[in-house]
């Protein structure tokens, strides 16, 4: 059985479908998957060793440039690969019409959340399949729950496994334990004061840590610069590709991540992550791994890098009890 895959983005979205993935191959070996995901996060779907082929949209990039002959002529060709590769189901993960558009564009029976359960209802227009699923889960779990449904099958929830392994080497150059800082995010909201950052930077050094950082943006990268400027031990990674920016995220020995989607990833990779939550509530969309943990500021207060630092001690020492 061939199935396609629409989940467009977040990042964090399409790192919580892998753990449904993976129930589904466990359940129906006979199924083989593909993944119809925004160009920009083509590198995270590719991760998952799974999945056959992988095909890239541009909807945001479309929206910009709606009428230009390149963007028509993008729509068509996608077009054209989805309908050429003859699936036998096509999954909405994402329940919003422009996943239920794309989604269309395969030429095959649509599954989907119900008109309840979808986060933009006149999606399911589109579907052929449509199943309930209460809105009050964790995506991860709401999702594994929506491929159980479309594949004929009871997802396993007392275990979790995103089925991508990070590399066991470690960082060129650096000797010792390293801990990625994420510190950039979407939000002004989100983010944890630069000072914060460097404190914790400190406290990492003398616990015998490498801080490692880098940046997307301007924005970021001045935050960067002030780490490694306050706190010369810091390893300082220039902007790269997003594909490389996960693999050095995955030969880490500690992530303390705002929230953001790598620092999902880096739950999903099995690293011990401290997750800094300052302005969303985590319980339906936060981090989930076996050595993730989120702190959240409570009203008024704030999260302080001595409780951030020794959360990530905490998280280590259990990584190292299982692994004994």
């Amino acid at each position: 059985m061939k199935v396609l895959i629409v989940k467009t983005s977040s990042m964090g979205d399409v790192i919580h479908t892998f753990p449904a993935v993976e129930d589904a191959l466990r359940s129906r070996p006979d199924i083989s998957f593909d993944w119809c995901v925004e160009e920009a996060f083509a590198g995270i779907v590719a991760l998952h060793p799974a999945i056959k082929s992988i095909h890239k949209v541009a909807i945001r990039r479309w929206r910009r440039n709606p009428f230009d002959g390149g963007t028509w002529r993008e729509i068509a060709g996608l077009r054209h690969a989805l309908r050429t590769a003859h699936y036998d189901l096509v999954i909405d993960a994402q329940g919003l019409l422009k996943s239920a558009l794309v989604a269309r564009q395969a030429g095959a029976p649509i599954a989907g959340f119900d008109r309840s359960s979808a986060r933009e209802p006149s999606a399911t227009l589109f579907y052929q399949r449509k199943y309930a699923v209460p809105r009050d889960l964790h995506a991860i779990e709401r999702t594994r729950r929506l491929f159980g449904l479309a594949l004929d099958y009871q997802p396993d929830l007392s275990m979790l496994d995103s089925g991508i392994v990070p590399s066991a080497d470690g960082l060129p150059g650096i000797e010792g334990k390293t801990a990625f800082l994420l510190h950039g995010t979407s939000r002004e909201d989100k983010k944890w004061p630069v000072e914060d950052w460097i404190e914790t930077a400190r406290q990492l050094v003398a616990g015998r840590f490498t801080p490692v950082v880098t940046w997307s943006n301007e924005a970021e990268r001045h935050v960067a610069e002030a780490i490694a400027g306050a706190v010369p031990r810091t390893m300082l990674i220039p902007k790269s590709p997003l594909a490389e920016v996960a693999t050095i995220l995955g030969r880490s020995t500690l992530v303390i991540g705002a929230d953001t989607g790598l620092t999902h990833l880096a739950s999903a990779f099995g690293l011990p992550t401290v997750a800094i939550f300052l302005a969303t509530e985590p319980g339906l969309t936060g981090p989930r791994g076996p050595f993730s943990s989120t702190l959240l500021a409570p009203t008024g207060g704030k999260v302080t890098p001595t409780e951030v630092v020794e959360e990530a001690e905490r998280l280590l020492m259990l990584k190292s009890q299982a692994a004994a």
